[in-house]
């Protein structure tokens, strides 16, 4: 008995190291994200510069701008990945809720005349207001049916809006942002880094509303209407009611990002209310990886790096030099654009959030391997 002992005993031994220095591992990198965090709290007081991803140090005003839109467009992807990652909802709508933010907190203050406070407390009531009355009739509808549905309410407010019906939205060139409405702390350049506090404020909001919801009860429904609707039914409980409250959850959220993106742009644009915005959404997503926890964030910092930074890299003296064959696809942002994102999810299916576990799964037989060739007594 004791021989036949020892090779378990041996193999528990050999075992425990391994699992030790993963132990670590996990205890090391558990407080990662409220380092990151400080990280980005103090971004603005940075004059360390990035070559290739900035141009100059991180806390200038331009730099501190491009990072506040990355921050907001990860939350917002965040938001958008309730629907789609958590609860299997295909929506084509989602740019409608945060115009409505943006639109209608500019309009209040322009035409009511009313502080910055009352019109963004009335934007975000709107958002609300609207998806939940959307999402109501929207969601008698399943599968493809409820995406064309999102798509033509979205498509019906985007005409709205350059119609410029009373001339409220400025149509085509949108309106801007009346300064003397807007706190003083929030105006001018050299208020830059107000401005990215709120952004980051807005990004750990979403994070908080987003990982509370999605561990709650509620959160679990929502993964079993994503699996299988129909078992959730059998159940006995009424699917319409929980996809109704991720429909309006995920379009407050989309509303209060609308606000801080006014404060940020200083205006409301049309470009926010159309369907290539939410499909902006849907490829941030995907490229970060639906329905995990950072994968929606890193997709949308990511995309709105890649919008501006490529920009400037299609009109740089580099690309203008090559021969016409190479200059005239490269000089479009574009074609820039959906070249990363067909590499990245040809090499990373799942998105990058998915890179890790990968790079764990590959190490993995060569970990076991190495631990087969124990030493014999």
């Amino acid at each position: 008995m004791t021989t036949a002992t020892q090779p378990r005993g041996r193999a528990r031994t050999a075992d425990h190291p391994v699992a030790t220095r993963s132990e670590r591992l996990r205890r090391a990198t558990r407080w990662w994200p409220a380092l990151l965090l400080v990280v980005l709290f103090t971004a603005p007081y940075s004059a360390l510069p990035l070559p290739g991803l900035l141009d100059g140090p991180i806390g200038s005003p331009g730099n501190l701008q491009l990072l506040a839109l990355c921050l907001v467009f990860g939350a917002l992807a965040t938001g958008y990945d309730l629907l789609l990652g958590r609860t299997g909802l295909l929506s084509f709508g989602h740019a409608l809720y945060f115009a409505a933010g943006t639109y209608v907190t500019n309009t209040v203050m322009l035409e009511a005349g009313l502080p910055f406070a009352a019109s963004a407390l009335l934007g975000l009531l709107t958002g609300v207001a609207l998806s939940a009355l959307l999402g109501a009739v929207g969601l008698r509808a399943s599968g493809i049916g409820f995406s064309m549905v999102t798509l033509a309410f979205a498509q019906a407010g985007s005409i709205l809006v350059q119609r410029d019906p009373g001339g409220v939205t400025g149509g085509e060139e949108g309106r801007a942002a009346p300064a003397d409405r807007l706190p003083a702390s929030l105006v001018g350049i050299e208020h830059t880094a107000n401005l990215y506090w709120i952004a980051l404020a807005y990004l750990v909001l979403v994070l908080a509303v987003v990982q509370w919801t999605v561990r709650s009860p509620i959160g679990r429904v929502w993964e079993g209407i994503k699996e299988n609707e129909r078992r959730v039914e059998v159940l006995g409980l009424r699917p319409y009611g929980f996809k109704l409250a991720a429909f309006v959850l995920a379009g407050t959220l989309a509303a209060l990002g609308g606000i801080v993106y006014l404060l940020l742009t200083g205006g409301a644009t049309p470009q926010t209310t159309t369907s290539d915005f939410t499909l902006s959404l849907l490829v941030m997503v995907v490229l970060g990886g639906s329905g995990t926890r950072w994968g929606p964030l890193v997709g949308g910092v990511l995309y709105t790096w890649a919008d501006h930074r490529l920009g400037d890299l299609a009109g740089s003296g580099a690309v203008a030099g090559l021969p016409s064959v190479l200059r005239v696809p490269l000089s479009q942002p574009l074609f820039l654009l959906g070249a990363l994102f067909v590499a990245v999810i040809y090499l990373l299916p799942g998105g990058v959030a998915r890179l890790p576990a990968r790079l764990r799964a590959a190490r993995a037989p060569h970990a076991a391997a190495d631990h087969e060739e124990v030493p014999q007594p």
